[in-house]
């Protein structure tokens, strides 16, 4: 949820529309939701995910909840482990801790931040923040901040610390730190062509790394994110995709051009033919997932791409046909219900046959058992009145 909101709708109202959001993927059985930080260029409403975590945290029981991600050039590492850790307590292990360099250059020129340099102080911040994870007393000085004896107030309620998370889109520099300090990856534009193509370039970065160090990554917390929208039939998903693609794909555009549509070609036709999202049914889901699985076999979970390329009402009915019909596909809850099934298909004469078999001889004993009584002088009982026979 970085969200991606059209500019024309009360902004408050999308905050609260963004929490019901939360509240309805944690009814669906989601496990997880990463909320982004923005502070410029328009859709992107969020600019403090650990505000937006605290509240929605109050509002769910099992969703667990991250940064998606904590620019850190943007702070003073301490203050971000700080809040962090707060979190940490008031969700009662429920946050994940994910941390980007900062996607918009708009924020970073705002704050007087040459965007030439957000990867290296990411690496720098985040080291800081580990240590003090990690109960390190820590006395700093660089180009953009300085700790003196710096440690947390509080130490972690998870243990060691919450989990923590890289973002990845097409550069090497996340696969390079999650490697170095065992993290995860949240590999933001795994959807889109380019970031598509990196995706096994920067896990197998990841791998070497982490090997160097000695360790092996951990899969399950590789993440992939994919824009999605799901209907019924795949004509009706792209005629509600026209509600608010364009200007979702415009916004893009007018961060840095990378989506590039042909003169007089349908917005929505060409995204789906270009496979930059899914646009159709839970199958076409399915099969998206399905590549994914083919291009990184080790995947730990995919996000979808908080967006409004639909009205609310359907963007809502979307994400439940991705939980009733999407997930338990990739968990397997049906399988047992299913080969169940099949079995009882497969020996279908013989079950009939020992069925037919059991009630004939269960008409025959109860047709000698009444033989038996009427032969001692027993009558049958009266229609309608309570027999001792089941």
């Amino acid at each position: 949820m970085a969200p991606f909101h059209k500019m024309d709708e009360n902004p408050t109202l999308l905050f609260q529309q963004d929490m019901q959001l939360i509240e309805l993927l944690d009814t669906l059985g989601f496990h997880e939701a990463w909320i982004g930080e923005h502070h410029s260029a328009g859709m992107e409403t969020i600019s403090s995910p650990e505000l937006f975590i605290a509240a929605a945290a109050e509002r769910t029981r099992n969703i667990r909840l991250g940064t998606g991600v904590v620019s850190l050039p943007y702070h003073n590492p301490l203050m971000v482990a700080d809040r962090i850790v707060q979190l940490d307590h008031m969700t009662r292990g429920r946050v994940m801790f994910g941390v980007g360099p900062g996607l918009l250059a708009s924020d970073a020129l705002m704050l007087g931040i040459d965007p030439s340099v957000q990867r290296d102080r990411m690496a720098e911040g985040l080291d800081v923040i580990l240590r003090l994870f990690n109960g390190e007393v820590v006395t700093e000085k660089t180009d953009w901040y300085t700790l003196v004896e710096a440690s947390l107030h509080l130490p972690p309620y998870s243990k060691p610390h919450p989990e923590v998370c890289v973002a990845s889109a097409v550069t090497p520099s996340g696969g390079r730190l999650a490697g170095k300090y065992d993290l995860g990856m949240l590999c933001v534009a795994a959807g889109e062509n380019a970031g598509f193509n990196a995706l096994d370039v920067n896990w197998r970065i990841a791998n070497e790394v982490a090997a160097e160090h000695g360790r092996t990554m951990d899969p399950s917390r590789l993440r992939l994110v994919v824009g999605m929208h799901l209907a019924e039939t795949r004509e009706k998903a792209m005629e509600q995709a026209r509600y608010g693609l364009q200007e979702q794909i415009d916004y893009l555009n007018n961060n840095m051009p990378r989506i590039s549509i042909p003169d007089g070609a349908d917005t929505v036709e060409w995204y789906v033919e270009q496979g930059i999202g899914v646009i159709g049914t839970p199958d076409d889901a399915i099969a998206r997932i399905e590549r994914l699985y083919q291009k990184t076999p080790e995947i730990g979970a995919i996000l979808l791409n908080a967006h409004d390329w639909a009205n609310w009402a359907d963007t809502k009915h979307s994400y439940e046909l991705y939980a009733r019909y999407v997930i338990p596909h990739f968990e397997g809850y049906n399988k047992p219900r299913q080969d169940s099934y099949r079995w009882v298909t497969a020996h279908q004469g013989e079950l009939t046959e020992k069925r037919t078999t059991a009630a004939k001889a269960m008409f025959a004993k109860h047709e000698a058992e009444w033989a038996e009584k009427n032969h001692s002088g027993t009558s049958r009982p009266a229609e309608g009145k309570e027999s001792t026979f089941g």
